[in-house]
């Protein structure tokens, strides 16, 4: 349940996946495990791809590699509603991973199984453990417009890029 109104339908695709699951009344996240037992995940290793066949308990990431962590579930959301995913900050500390798209979106329309994406960035291999919990998901409400052509009329001298405000 989100904001105590909405219904989030989750189904597992294996019998042992957990539920996302607040770990406290004030946490604003779900919590995620990775699924890897029996699965192929797709490593890069640069712009080489490999595929890794039968994890069992766990996966090994050399540094600079890149891999696609299965969730082990898929859900639907509610129409208006945004999955963001994000690592669970110990696993970034602790262990150096990193998520290249930090956060990740899962949009409400999105039928398949949830993956999160991370990436080694220390100079020695870390192991992702099956059922470990990885990340966490925050539900954001999202607004929809239409573009429309026209001069855009400047109402302030900021025009220099990146850092315009100073350092």
């Amino acid at each position: 349940m989100v904001n105590g109104t909405n219904r989030v339908i989750f189904e597992q695709l294996y019998p042992d996946v957990v539920e996302p699951q607040r770990a406290t009344a004030g946490s604003a996240g779900y919590d995620v495990r990775a699924y890897l037992q029996g699965r192929s995940i797709e490593v890069l290793a640069g712009s080489q791809s490999k595929q890794l066949f039968d994890c069992k308990d766990r996966l090994i990431l050399r540094p600079g590699e890149r891999a696609a962590i299965p969730l082990g579930f898929r859900a639907s959301l509610p129409e208006g509603l945004e999955a963001q995913i994000r690592l669970r900050s110990s696993i970034a500390f602790k262990r150096g991973l990193v998520m290249p798209n930090s956060p990740a979106t899962v949009d409400s329309d999105y039928p398949g199984e949830w993956l999160i994406l991370v990436a080694n960035g220390i100079n020695e291999p870390v192991a992702i453990h099956h059922l470990e919990r990885i990340a966490q998901i925050v539900f954001t409400r999202f607004e929809t417009v239409q573009w429309q052509s026209g001069l855009v009329i400047a109402t302030s001298n900021r025009t220099g890029g990146l850092g315009s405000t100073g350092t």
